[in-house]
C-alpha cells in the first residue's frame, strides 16, 4: 500500500515537472517570438525612416536645382560695378548738362608740370587721386563703390546741382571744386570767380563757402585758366583763403599759372596736379594716365591726379588696382 502511493507521489511530481517545464519552455517561445518580432518591427521601422529620408533628400534638390535655374549666375565686381553705372548714367548726365567733357578747356594736352625735384624715398610712394566736379548722389555713389581712398571736389551748389554740399557733409573728408573764369569756356558756373573781382567779392565768396561746406580745408579750381593766370586775382584770392586756413591745390588748367608765384610771395608750398587722367574718355587712356600718376608718384615721392566722375574713369580705376599697388594711395590731406 505504501509502495502504491509512493509510486503515485512520483507520478505526480513527474506531471508536476513535465508542466512547469512546459510552461517555461512555452513562456521561452513567447520570450524569443516577442524579441524577434520587435526586432523586425525595429527594422521595418529604420528601413521606412530611411525611405522618408531620401524622399526628403530628393525633393529638396529638386527644389535646389529649380532655385539655381532661377537665379543668374554670381557677377564679378566689375560686372556689377557697370550695371550700377549704367543704372546711374542718365542721373549722371542730367546732372552734368553744363559740364563739358574731361578736358574742360584745353585745345591739346593739359600742361605738364616741369618744376618738381626727384625725389627718392625709403618709404611707398603716396599718389592721391582727386575726382573734381562731384555733385550728385550717383557720383558719390560710382566713387564709394570702388573702394579706394579717392578725394571728392564738390562743385558748390547750383539750381542744376542743389545738394552737393549736403552730400559732401556726408563725406569725412572733401574739396570744394571752385569755379573760376577761364580763356575760352562757354558753360560758366554760377558764382565764378572772375579775374575783376574785387578782394571784397573775393572774400565775401569764401565766406559763403565756408558756411556751405563747414569742413572746407581744400579747394581746387574748375576751370579757371583766365584766373590763375591774372597775379592780381590769385593774390586776392589767396589773401582769403589764407584768413580762412584754406589750402589751394592748383589744378594746372594753364602754363600761365601764376599761383607758384603767389604761393611763393605768401611763403607757402606750391602745390599741383602732376597728371590729368581722363583728358580723353577713353577707358584705355585713363588706365594709361594712371600708370604715368604711379611713375610720377615713384620719381617724386608723391604726385596728385585728377579725374572726373565718368563711367569710363570709375572703371579704369577699379581695373588698375593692380598698378595702384605700387603707391599708397592717400587723400590729398596726406600729401600737403
Amino acid at each position: 500500500m505504501a509502495k502504491h502511493k509512493k509510486r503515485e507521489t512520483h507520478t505526480i511530481l513527474v506531471y508536476i515537472a513535465w508542466g512547469l517545464a512546459f510552461i517555461a519552455f512555452s513562456m521561452a517561445l513567447m520570450s524569443a517570438g516577442y524579441y524577434l518580432g520587435y526586432d523586425k518591427a525595429k527594422k521595418e521601422s529604420l528601413a521606412k525612416m530611411r525611405e522618408q529620408e531620401k524622399k526628403q533628400v530628393e525633393m529638396l534638390k529638386k527644389i535646389e536645382e529649380a532655385s539655381t535655374a532661377q537665379v543668374p549666375p554670381p557677377q564679378s565686381v566689375n560686372e556689377k560695378l557697370k550695371e550700377v553705372l549704367a543704372k546711374e548714367s542718365k542721373i549722371v548726365e542730367k546732372a552734368s548738362t553744363n559740364l563739358e567733357s574731361a578736358n574742360h578747356e584745353y585745345d591739346v594736352e593739359p600742361p605738364l608740370r616741369e618744376d618738381r625735384e626727384v625725389k627718392k624715398i625709403a618709404a611707398k610712394p603716396k599718389l592721391a587721386i582727386i575726382i573734381d566736379d562731384v555733385s550728385t548722389r550717383a557720383h558719390v555713389n560710382a566713387i564709394h563703390s570702388l573702394g579706394m581712398a579717392i578725394t571728392m571736389s564738390f562743385l558748390p551748389p547750383s539750381s542744376q546741382r542743389p545738394q552737393s554740399a549736403d552730400l559732401a557733409a556726408k563725406e569725412s573728408f572733401y574739396m570744394v571744386h571752385l569755379p573760376m573764369e577761364a580763356q575760352n569756356f562757354t558753360k560758366e558756373e554760377p558764382f565764378t570767380l572772375r579775374v575783376d573781382d574785387s578782394q571784397e567779392r573775393i572774400s565775401e565768396r569764401i565766406v559763403e563757402l565756408k558756411k556751405l561746406f563747414p569742413k572746407m580745408e581744400y579747394i581746387n579750381n574748375h576751370t579757371g585758366s583766365k584766373f590763375t593766370s591774372d597775379e592780381r586775382a590769385v593774390n586776392h584770392l589767396f589773401f582769403a583763403l589764407k584768413h580762412h586756413g584754406i589750402h589751394f591745390i592748383d589744378s594746372r588748367t594753364t602754363a600761365q599759372t601764376k599761383v607758384p608765384k603767389v604761393a611763393k610771395n605768401y611763403g607757402l608750398e606750391y602745390v599741383a596736379r602732376d597728371v590729368f587722367l581722363d583728358h580723353e574718355n577713353d577707358k584705355e587712356y585713363i588706365k594709361k594716365q594712371i600708370k604715368k600718376a604711379v611713375s610720377v608718384a615713384k620719381t617724386h615721392g608723391s604726385a596728385i591726379a585728377i579725374g572726373h566722375p565718368h563711367a569710363n574713369t570709375i572703371l579704369a580705376l577699379n581695373e588698375s588696382k593692380k598698378i595702384l599697388k605700387d603707391v599708397e594711395l592717400v587723400y590729398v590731406n596726406s600729401i600737403y
